[in-house]
């Protein structure tokens, strides 16, 4: 662990030590974990509306004539097929197929893509894109330059509008829009599985930005909400978390996320490996686990068939504050089908799960 004076900290720091948040270091800084408790936090995105802080995830830019194209020819989904004005999921892979990194790109131009990826890996996705990049095309890593508020939940749209920015554009779409003189880029995406925004802010409006929410939101009981709850979102909704559920050993055609390649396209990271892969078929297959006692599966633990025999790990596993029951994404030995049932060796216990397919939870209209 990192000591917490040498963690970046997020433009809000302050504000969340003021909402009473409990802290913890993810990729290298140091956010909030909680507030009021997990639960709570969970509740309230699912219910009615929360804001998270997720100024920690990375910012870089790639700018040139024939940015986007260069970024199509590196990343794995087809930029080709989207407007400015637009996001797209993609994810960076090596030679092997396995995911660098995942991360968001919004085009803006054809000449200026602004990507998002994780926190611990910009540095690294920065590198290889500015390794290879074509004369004339400038990749800059700013992911200290902007903070990146998630407003989720039934009742965003309200909440977002309240502060005069704009609401109701497409599913992965964006808006660059003025607050108090200040650009913001408002896009409909999110983590949770409900509907909601994310804002790209510069840290010097981050303050007056995320006050604005809070005070806009408290007619809607607003919750500052904290990434020990949107993991457990994410979660219900089977969506991945790098270093988990994909990892540089872990490809999208073993995590189900081919749908964020472009297999028509001529060249991308690791497209030979990726192809060949899904010609013959993943050995493993990222899978949902629904308890079907009182089992709360975590991280690593095993999964046997009902013999006791061997049948993959854990990637992610917590308690579903929504089901009241334990959940996981687990990679599997290709056999295990939806339906199957397994057990999940929890500290000596073997505690029964159902294989299903995610997500887990039935959410609002995105």
């Amino acid at each position: 662990m990192t000591a917490s004076n040498e963690l970046k900290k997020s433009p809000l720091h302050e504000r969340h030590v003021a909402l009473g948040a409990k802290f913890a270091e993810f990729g290298g800084w140091q956010m909030p974990l909680e507030y009021a408790g997990v639960v709570a936090e969970h509740t309230a995105v699912r219910t009615s509306v929360g804001v998270f802080d997720v100024s920690h995830l990375g910012k870089a830019t790639v700018k040139g004539p024939g940015a986007a194209a260069y970024v199509n020819a590196c990343l794995t989904n087809d930029l080709g097929k989207i407007t400015p004005g637009q996001a797209q999921y993609t994810l960076c892979c090596n030679e092997r197929g396995g995911v660098v990194d995942d991360l968001i790109a919004y085009l803006h131009a054809d000449d200026d893509v602004f990507l998002i990826p994780n926190a611990a890996n910009t540095a690294e996705v920065v590198r290889l894109l500015q390794a290879s990049a074509p004369e004339g095309v400038e990749v800059t890593n700013v992911h200290d330059d902007y903070a990146i508020l998630a407003v989720q939940g039934a009742k965003s749209d309200e909440v977002v509008a309240a502060i005069g920015l704009p609401t109701g554009h497409d599913y992965m779409s964006f808006d660059v829009a003025d607050f108090r003189g200040t650009p913001v880029v408002v896009c409909r995406t999110g983590y949770t599985g409900e509907r909601g925004y994310e804002l790209v802010v510069p840290n010097a409006a981050a303050v007056a930005v995320f006050d604005a929410l809070l005070d806009a939101g408290a007619r809607y009981d607003i919750a500052p909400a904290g990434l020990g709850a949107r993991d457990t979102l994410r979660t219900e909704m089977g969506y991945p978390l790098h270093g988990q559920d994909i990892s540089a050993d872990i490809t999208p055609v073993q995590a189900r996320s081919g749908w964020a390649v472009g297999w028509k396209k001529e060249h991308f990271w690791g497209d030979e490996a990726l192809r060949a892969e899904k010609e013959r078929g993943p050995a493993r297959i990222l899978r949902g686990l629904l308890a079907a006692g009182r089992g709360i599966p975590r991280p690593h633990m095993s999964v046997l068939d009902q013999a006791g025999t061997a049948l993959g790990e854990v990637t992610s596993g917590t308690f579903s504050p929504t089901l009241k029951k334990g959940i996981a994404l687990a990679l599997l030995d290709a056999a295990v089908k939806e339906g199957d049932e397994v057990t999940v060796d929890i500290r000596g216990r073997q505690e029964s799960f159902n294989v299903v397919k995610p997500p887990f939870v039935t959410v609002h209209v995105r």
